[in-house]
């Protein structure tokens, strides 16, 4: 199915600007055997004469504390990343966040989520790559300030939250 989709994906780049990201990274060779399949897909289409946009970018989202622990390491493997906050946050906390019963335990603002966002930022910076936050942390106003200081690069949020967002940036700056 994976080789399926980058395929189609691959097909796709040639009709417009196409990026691919690979979600739920715990490990470095996990997006290196992503990135050789990746290459092995783009042969075949050169050998079929199927075009494709060659220099597509490859992206991780980081969603795993595993994967915040190893931010230096996947910035040297991706072109740009993007953090999960919805399922950062839980496997953080250790906590189903639809279960009503932990509502008052869970946390998104917790210290240790906040300080893996900065970490992640500062290791994805130093190799001259960008990040951006998606999930319901990205159209958090009260934390909006914060994550640009932090450098975030980029808030992912949905249409209806864009102008909340847009002002609440313009404020700041």
């Amino acid at each position: 199915i994976f080789k399926t989709q980058l395929r189609a994906i691959l097909r796709a780049s040639a009709y417009g600007k196409m990026s691919i990201m690979f979600p739920m990274v715990t490990d470095v060779k996990e997006v290196q055997q992503a990135k050789l399949l990746l290459e092995k897909i783009k042969k075949e289409l050169k050998d079929e004469k199927i075009p494709f946009n060659e220099e597509i970018q490859i992206g991780v989202m980081i969603e795993t504390p595993a994967a915040v622990m190893i931010s230096g390491e996947l910035a040297r493997e991706a072109d740009f990343f993007s953090i999960g906050t919805n399922d950062l946050t839980q496997l953080t906390l250790g906590m189903d966040r639809t279960n009503s019963k932990l509502d008052h335990f869970y946390n998104p603002h917790h210290p240790a989520l906040l300080k893996m966002i900065r970490i992640i930022a500062n290791n994805v910076h130093l190799e001259g790559k960008t990040i951006s936050i998606c999930g319901d942390l990205a159209a958090d106003l009260d934390m909006t300030e914060q994550f640009l200081q932090m450098g975030i690069d980029e808030l992912s949020v949905a249409p209806n939250q864009v102008l909340a967002l847009r002002k609440k940036i313009r404020e700041i700056q």
